[in-house]
């Protein structure tokens, strides 16, 4: 039987083989196995992953509710709740130019919303709905955002109520341009999937704090469509102090960017 021994030894290699890859690119052999990205540790235990794990179903579970659907007549996307007078924040192509809302919560409560004020250069706007009776989110620095951190995109894509998408950080200060022509300035870029719907929810970090605004996702005329793993979103340091401004002079005011875009459009 020497061909069937011969046959066992060479799938027993190939299994170590896969083994010992699966565990380096887990950072198994790594001193920094007890990293947030959930590397196994060395007794191969994968603590590091269960602990990134319970981490994200934490986060989700203290946004999600401070993520609202916002209905138009229109369309629908989302927002996030910004204080606890039910200021919500969202973008501007999401009101669509109307004034009166339809506000949904999480937990499928449903009031009337107004808008308090839009500043579509950078395609935001705040909608007061008192009805709304849920904590607001907590916003972070966005100037604090490193390429590689790990992000959750929180939000309603097609109408599906607290729809949670993960990625990461990709590039930070990109000038892109919407369907509309606007440019945005110094935009995140995030692997995480963003998909019609999302625009106006939380770009979330593993501290639970909103680091951005899901806007648009690329979209590529050669591939015929949207491009997977590339989305954008307005840094939380820009919506807060936009916010701010609409909230206490229904306006705001403030320069953009006149670098050119890149060259994609979505």
């Amino acid at each position: 039987m020497p061909r069937a021994r011969s046959i066992r030894r060479a799938v027993l290699i190939a299994v170590f083989a896969a083994l010992a890859a699966t565990l380096a690119a887990c950072g198994g052999g790594s001193s920094g196995s007890n990293s947030a990205t959930g590397a196994m540790t060395a007794d191969g235990g994968g603590s590091s992953a269960l602990d990134l794990q319970r981490t994200m179903v934490q986060v989700i579970g203290k946004v999600s509710p401070s993520v609202v659907n916002i209905e138009t007549s229109q369309g629908q996307g989302s927002g996030i709740v910004f204080d606890t007078r039910s200021d919500i924040v969202t973008n501007a192509h999401v009101v669509a130019g109307e004034t009166r809302f339809r506000v949904t919560t999480a937990s499928g409560h449903n009031s009337t919303g107004t808008l308090l004020g839009t500043f579509a250069r950078e395609d935001l706007a705040v909608v007061r709905a008192p009805g709304v009776d849920v904590a607001p989110a907590s916003f972070g620095r966005s100037a604090q955002l490193q390429v590689g951190d790990i992000v959750l995109a929180i939000g309603n894509p097609l109408g599906l109520h607290s729809s949670v998408t993960d990625g990461i950080v990709s590039a930070l200060g990109r000038d892109v341009q919407e369907s509309s022509g606007i440019v945005l300035p110094d935009a995140i870029q995030t692997s995480a999937p963003i998909n019609p719907g999302n625009s106006g929810g939380a770009l979330v970090d593993l501290a639970g704090r909103v680091v951005g605004i899901p806007t648009l996702a690329a979209t590529s005329p050669r591939l015929g469509g949207q491009a997977v793993g590339i989305g954008f979103a307005i840094p939380s340091d820009t919506a807060d102090h936009i916010a701010r401004q609409l909230i206490e002079h229904g306006r705001a005011t403030g320069a953009t960017t006149t670098a050119a875009p890149a060259a994609i459009t979505g």
